[in-house]
């Protein structure tokens, strides 16, 4: 069985100007761990980003009717082979597979966050836990295609 190689959590208030701190708090992560460990500038650009759209979707939607004292918990796992980012809120669920992707030449007012989270991910999961929380699962292969 595979053991996790580093894990990290942090729990913020949802507030969209926390954003800066989670951003640094994964770029922190990503120096100690992932540089050393074959993962590419661009991979951990692109997590980064992903982290930033699941926390702005937690803060914008999930918690916008919710006090900003709400918490918002981040944890990293990784593992050998992957990374698994997962954000916890406490708003009301919704199948994300119901936002339609966004067609190429268009606007719409909302739906990119998803569209590019699951772009940059190899494995996307909203659900809800039996604590009346939504986790966000994010994973992402090391290798290209690895999954």
């Amino acid at each position: 069985m595979l053991t996790t190689v580093q894990q990290d959590h942090l729990t913020v208030k949802s507030d969209l100007k926390l954003q800066n701190q989670v951003q640094q708090w994964f770029e922190k992560f990503s120096l100690q761990y992932l540089a050393q460990g074959g993962w590419s500038e661009s991979q951990l650009y692109r997590l980064n980003l992903a982290l930033a759209e699941g926390f702005t979707n937690a803060v914008r939607h999930a918690h916008r009717a919710l006090p900003p004292e709400t918490n918002i918990e981040i944890e990293l796992s990784l593992w050998v082979d992957r990374l698994e980012i997962r954000i916890w809120d406490y708003g009301k669920p919704f199948n994300p597979d119901q936002i339609p992707e966004p067609k190429p030449g268009t606007l719409q007012d909302h739906g990119y966050g998803w569209f590019l989270i699951r772009r940059v991910a190899d494995h996307v999961v909203y659900e809800r836990d039996s604590d009346n929380r939504n986790c966000l699962l994010i994973v992402k292969y090391r290798l290209e295609g690895q999954h």
